[in-house]
C-alpha cells in the first residue's frame, strides 16, 4: 500500500498516520522526520537542508525530493509507505510519480482528512496551550490554513482526476476517524 496523507494543520494527520502505517505494515514517512534524521546524521543532504532551515528558508525541491527518494528506497518501504507532508508542489507530484514508477509500483490512494476550519483553530489553540507553543496564535494558525489550501488544492485536483482521492471526515473522536479511513482503504487493499 502506497499512500499520501493530506489535511490541514490540526486535522490529526500525525495521529492517523501511525494507525494507518501499523494497519498496513508500512512506514509512516513525514518530511519533517526525514529532514531531522538527515540533519542529525550529518548527511550531505542534511547539511544542505540545515543551511536553508537555519536561514528560515524553504528547503529547495531538489533536496527534499532526493531525501524522499532515498527514504522510500529503504528496505522497510518495499511493501509500501505512507507519506505525510510530501508532495507539497505540482513539481513534487511529478517527481514522486517518477520515484514510484522506478520501483515498478504505483500510488494506491490519497487520503484527505477534511475538517471544519474553526474547529481546527480551536484544536490547535488548545494544543498550543498544552504544549506551550507561544507562536501558535489564532492569526498564525489561520495563516497556515490559508497556505495549506493554496498549496494543496491543486495537488488534490490532480489526484482527483486520477481517481485516487478518499476524502475523510476528520471531525469526531480519533477512533471514529480511524475507522472511516480504514473502511475507505480496506476496499482498495482487497481490489
Amino acid at each position: 500500500m502506497r499512500l499520501i496523507l493530506m489535511g490541514p494543520p490540526g486535522a490529526g494527520k500525525g495521529t492517523q498516520a501511525k494507525f494507518i502505517a501499523d494497519h498496513f505494515g508500512v512506514p509512516a514517512i513525514s518530511t519533517g522526520d526525514i529532514f531531522r534524521a538527515n540533519v542529525s546524521q550529518g548527511t550531505p543532504l542534511g547539511v544542505e537542508a540545515k543551511r536553508y532551515m537555519e536561514a528560515g528558508e524553504y528547503v529547495p525541491d531538489e533536496v527534499t525530493n532526493q531525501m524522499v527518494r532515498n527514504r522510500i528506497s529503504e528496505p522497510d518501504a518495499d511493501p509500501g509507505f505512507l507519506l505525510d507532508g510530501y508532495p507539497r508542489t505540482l513539481a513534487q507530484v511529478e517527481e514522486l510519480d517518477a520515484m514510484i514508477a522506478d520501483t515498478g509500483h504505483q500510488l494506491d490512494a490519497v487520503v484527505v482528512i477534511k475538517a471544519d476550519s474553526d474547529e481546527l483553530v480551536q484544536r490547535l489553540l488548545a494544543r498550543s496551550e498544552i504544549e506551550g507553543r507561544a507562536d501558535d496564535s489564532e492569526e498564525v494558525i489561520r495563516r497556515r490554513q490559508e497556505i495549506y489550501l493554496a498549496e494543496t488544492e491543486p495537488l488534490i485536483a490532480v489526484y482527483l482526476q486520477r481517481g485516487l482521492v478518499h476524502e475523510i471526515d476528520g471531525m469526531g473522536e480519533v477512533e471514529e476517524v480511524t475507522k472511516r479511513i480504514f473502511e475507505a482503504l480496506d476496499q482498495i487493499d482487497q481490489s
